[in-house]
């Protein structure tokens, strides 16, 4: 694996090193580190845009990454749809999305194809505070008893885009208590709606497993009943305007190698029903 993402970087090296002149500007490559000007080392960056039931695993994979390559890797998170958007309007080097989203994104011509690489596979799970009951979710119809019984829930704004917030919201529909748990209901715009129930502000969470298992103070009660649940796999790519095309190859590769998946199945990335 080391070898590999060496050769991709090192072809990123020698277009680098290809652009130094006599006036300054780069003037040595190794591994991305560009050299410019006086003895000034500047590390070349890779912008990656994904989804947020990433986050966690890819900003504690990304160190190790940077150590091997000496690249530097500068993350945006936040929905699937506010991915969609950015994408639309900013130039980046990988995206993570759904991989429904990130087909979209090959059909529109956002994203080459063949970069195409599924990653990562959740599904969505309950979370209460630790310490506190933990109710039966066995059935949709104990799932059911369990959220009216709820003092309060949280969930990602189905507006937002988020995936799980807005097959949550047809959940709801589904069991047919949609309005009778709204009152009691705080929607967030992205990020860890866990958190809220870690400070004692909300009872239970509905979000991404993934993005329960990093929050410190809350409990997984568990998935979703299989015949409510939605299992998502999230897909990467290279944006058709990317600048560090080899480096993002690279970076791709990483976070699909054997090495990897464990680190993914511990942080509630690797779901099997």
């Amino acid at each position: 694996m080391r070898a590999s993402i060496r050769r991709a970087v090192g072809g990123l090296a020698v277009v680098l090193a290809g652009c130094s002149g006599p006036s300054g500007g780069l003037q040595a490559v190794d591994h991305g580190r560009a050299v410019a000007g006086a003895g000034h080392v500047e590390a070349a960056e890779i912008k990656v845009l994904s989804a947020g039931a990433v986050r966690a695993i890819v900003t504690a994979l990304a160190p190790a990454f940077e150590k091997e390559t000496g690249l530097k890797v500068a993350m945006t998170f936040g929905t699937v749809g506010v991915v969609r958007q950015k994408l639309a309007t900013e130039h980046v080097d990988v995206v993570i999305m759904s991989d429904t989203a990130l087909d979209e994104a090959i059909k529109q011509g956002r994203v080459e194809a063949a970069s195409r690489t599924d990653i990562a596979r959740t599904g969505i799970g309950v979370a209460v505070r630790e310490g506190a009951f933990k109710p039966d979710i066995s059935t949709s119809g104990a799932l059911k008893q369990a959220l009216l019984a709820t003092k309060s829930l949280t969930y990602v704004d189905p507006a937002q885009g988020g995936t799980s917030g807005i097959h949550f919201a047809g959940v709801l529909q589904r069991l047919g208590i949609a309005d009778a748990v709204k009152a009691k209901t705080t929607l967030v715009p992205g990020g860890y709606p866990a958190e809220l129930v870690a400070r004692g502000e909300v009872e239970m969470v509905v979000h991404q497993i993934s993005e329960i298992l990093p929050v410190k103070g809350v409990t997984l009660v568990g998935p979703l009943p299989r015949d409510v649940q939605k299992i998502t796999t999230y897909s990467a790519g290279v944006p058709a305007k990317a600048e560090m095309i080899e480096a993002a190859h690279a970076f791709i590769a990483f976070l699909a190698s054997p090495s990897a998946k464990p680190k993914f199945a511990a942080a509630g990335l690797d779901y099997k029903e």
